[in-house]
């Protein structure tokens, strides 16, 4: 109420100041909602656009998957028709592809078992080879080892020490002269003898002067009936202007001091000469002087 002056009372002030702060808080409230409203719409904007590149995304994605299926839709397609043809075949088709089949692998069996026969001689002649070459080195193990064995023998029998004893008794009338000359009273000169002479009477005995092996009996054309004895260690020994060798044939044995034959005077280089043995020692197909061996 108005007093006569104009002046509002203290309730009309009071009104007057709710009225205004009511509206101030309205404003306000109003410009939050506005406010919120607009933060609301920039985010809803934004979200759109994401939206929207999802659903670009999903497209590009429902273009790939369209794509795949026509692929697989086209090879169901080609499957489907290869089935129907199959299906669609006559039943005489039929039957020649199983026969066909059949005769396949019926071949390939065939060629497996040829190539099994085929393997398995393979690997019998691997093995009958491999025997054999097993049976070859053995062999040469086995001559080998006979060969080192007669290398040993030789060796030991060229280390065998021999003793040999005087043939006949007797005296020497000539010595060995290899290295020099000795006169000849049957060929009037000067020659080499290559063995020692024994002064002994005919039909003398003459004995083995050591154990060994008759090699031959023969009638030399200079030195006359003539046996050679083999010994061992390469040695042999010659018994020369004989009378007979009717005790030892060719290749009998024979031990030391055994009767070979008799003293004669058959040998026509020396002929001149009295009864006597010509004996000689050979070594290695050399001749030695018998002196250097005679146990007299």
């Amino acid at each position: 109420m108005r007093n006569n002056l104009g002046i509002k009372s203290n309730g009309e002030k009071s009104l007057s100041d709710k009225i205004i702060m009511y509206s101030c808080i309205g404003v306000a409230v109003l410009v939050v909602i506005l406010g919120g409203l607009l933060i609301y719409s920039k985010n809803l904007s934004d979200e759109v656009k994401d939206e929207t590149m999802s659903l670009e995304q999903m497209a590009a994605i429902a273009g790939n998957n369209t794509s795949n299926e026509n692929t697989s839709t086209t090879e169901n397609d080609t499957n489907t028709q290869s089935a129907s043809t199959q299906i669609g075949k006559s039943v005489e088709e039929s039957e020649n592809e199983a026969n066909n089949t059949s005769n396949t692998a019926n071949t390939t069996n065939t060629n497996n078992a040829t190539n099994g026969t085929a393997s398995s001689n393979t690997l019998s002649n691997s093995s009958k080879n491999t025997t054999n070459s097993n049976s070859t080195n053995n062999t040469e193990a086995e001559v080998q080892t006979d060969s080192e064995t007669s290398n040993e023998t030789n060796t030991e029998a060229s280390q065998v020490e021999l003793s040999f004893a005087m043939p006949v008794e007797g005296e020497i009338v000539r010595e060995f002269a290899k290295d020099n000359l000795v006169y000849s009273e049957t060929l009037q000169e000067w020659v080499t003898h290559t063995g020692i002479d024994i002064k002994a009477e005919k039909t003398t005995v003459v004995k083995a002067a050591e154990a060994g092996t008759v090699k031959s009996i023969k009638n030399d054309p200079r030195y006359g009936l003539t046996i050679v004895i083999e010994h061992e260690g390469n040695f042999q020994t010659v018994y020369s202007n004989l009378l007979t060798s009717e005790f030892v044939v060719e290749g009998e044995k024979v031990e030391k001091g055994q009767s070979i034959g008799t003293v004669g005077n058959t040998a026509v280089f020396e002929i001149a000469d009295e009864p006597h043995l010509h004996f000689e020692i050979i070594k290695d197909s050399i001749q030695e002087d018998p002196s250097i061996y005679l146990n007299f």
